[in-house]
């Protein structure tokens, strides 16, 4: 792996260099895309076309229904469908938005969707039976990089600011002012705090409790934490039923707009091009339908090559903002899509490029050692009670071959290994194993801490603040 750091700061600004702006954005994304491996380019429609006419036969389902909950990471399937790249392989699409993500794991479990926009440790918790019938689920396809925040009241954010002004100056900003608000309300005798998030397996779910636990906040007994669906974080934050939570995009800067939250970070600032959302099927489904995967796969690569050009962020906002879809003013939607963010009502906006990555920095493939990731921590926080074999377990449901027949079929730049190490770079770097060398992003988490997939329970056992229903001797002699 090769490393200029001071190139990166040419291609890409970092995000607290007060001199980007939308405009810069532009310029620093179409930059950054001239590497080895063409992160950003095109390869010829006609090459990608040829590729899949060489199939003796279409897809075998070439009607196809793919669920979507209103969030701006639902863009590839939307544009995917907007602007043809369904059809282009063969696949005659509907797109139908759902109100939660249990209605997305029901739905695509009872065969009601062929497929779904889902939580990226989602398709892991279906196949293990977590809060649901156990059913295999798999996904060959990451949707994007980053796109949540945790945001709190007004209310809250004075508090914080008054319990500890120096640590809420700081960015990124950490939960030690929050714990000095906690601490004080238990002094009193008052009633935890009541936080949101959108599902028990869910990124938000870990990166709240992420947030809090490195301030040495207990996410289980020190505040209450509650499932809100996205769309209704800001009603239930403005009723004053929660204090705070962790969303996606537009919820947070919904909130800011309408001046009743503080947005306080955003989930690139706690874990630096962090996977979000996947693609996810069934087995079963996947193995019935073989082709018509593979061509709904070639259809999400096309549709995120193209939405990763900055020149197109702006119709992919006009796109998605629809009530059909989003619903949500363009002004609100193009704020964190065209790489800028607003933490307050009133102040000015924040570069924030990476903010929404989907096909850069090999974001649309299914890592492993992401899989393995979740699974840390849902045995961190005592959603798995019962020792398992991690690795046989993220290899049963991410599915990197699958992702690599479809990328040669592509002709696109795929990484050949499935494993990386996670927070040891602070700016961009190279992947050189892979097909062709791939631009990737910084990976840094918030505490410091690094996470090594050859290690998992090593890294389970470091964190500090942990809920474990199950004895790590036990797991580790599971997966030695």
């Amino acid at each position: 792996m090769q490393h200029d750091e001071q190139a990166d700061k040419t291609r890409f600004p970092a995000p607290d260099d007060a001199r980007v702006s939308r405009r810069n954005f532009l310029k620093a994304g179409l930059a950054g895309g001239i590497t080895a491996a063409g992160i950003l380019g095109m390869v010829p429609g006609g090459v990608k076309s040829a590729a899949y006419a060489g199939e003796k036969t279409g897809p075998e389902k070439p009607n196809v229904r793919f669920g979507i909950i209103p969030l701006t990471d639902c863009a590839v399937i939307v544009v995917a469908h907007e602007k043809g790249y369904f059809k282009k392989y063969g696949l005659n699409s509907t797109v139908s938005k759902e109100a939660s993500w249990a209605n997305i794991r029901d739905k695509v479990a009872l065969g009601m969707l062929d497929g779904a926009h889902m939580l990226a440790p989602m398709p892991i918790a279906a196949t293990l039976g977590i809060g649901a019938v156990r059913k295999a689920t798999v996904t060959a396809y990451s949707m994007d990089l980053n796109g949540n925040g945790i945001t709190v009241s007004n209310a809250l954010y004075e508090r914080m600011a008054k319990a500890d002004p120096a640590a809420m100056k700081e960015r990124p900003v950490t939960a030690r002012a929050l714990k000095k608000v906690i601490d004080a309300d238990k002094q009193s005798g008052k009633p935890p705090m009541t936080f949101a998030m959108v599902f028990p397996v869910s990124t938000h779910n870990y990166q709240i409790r992420y947030w809090m636990a490195s301030a040495g906040i207990d996410p289980d007994n020190d505040v209450r934490l509650i499932v809100i669906p996205p769309p209704q974080m800001v009603a239930n934050l403005e009723s004053n039923s929660i204090v705070g939570y962790c969303v996606g995009e537009p919820w947070n800067e919904r909130a800011v707009a309408a001046g009743i939250g503080h947005t306080l970070i955003t989930s690139y600032e706690l874990w630096n091009n962090n996977p979000e959302k996947v693609f996810g099927v069934n087995l079963e489904w996947a193995e019935k339908y073989p082709k018509t995967h593979h061509a709904a796969l070639m259809a999400l690569i096309e549709a995120a090559q193209w939405m990763d050009k900055p020149e197109n962020r702006i119709e992919v906002v006009k796109i998605i903002a629809q009530k059909s879809y989003v619903n949500a003013p363009e002004d609100v939607v193009k704020m964190s899509m065209t790489g800028t963010f607003r933490y307050s009502h009133g102040g000015m906006p924040r570069p924030l490029p990476d903010f929404n990555v989907f096909y850069r920095y090999a974001a649309t493939f299914p890592w492993l050692s992401h899989a393995e990731w979740f699974i840390t921590q849902m045995i961190r926080w005592g959603q798995i009670a019962r020792p398992l074999d991690i690795r046989k377990t993220a290899a049963s449901v991410y599915r990197p071959d699958i992702y690599r027949d479809v990328a040669k079929a592509l002709g696109i730049a795929v990484p050949t290994i499935n494993y990386k190490i996670e927070g040891t770079h602070a700016g961009h770097w190279t992947l050189t194993q892979a097909s062709e060398p791939i631009l990737m992003g910084p990976d840094r988490f918030l505490d410091g801490l690094v996470y090594d997939p050859a290690k998992p329970i090593e890294y389970v056992r470091s964190f500090r603040m942990k809920n474990l229903k199950m004895d790590l001797a036990a797991l580790a002699e599971r997966n030695d």
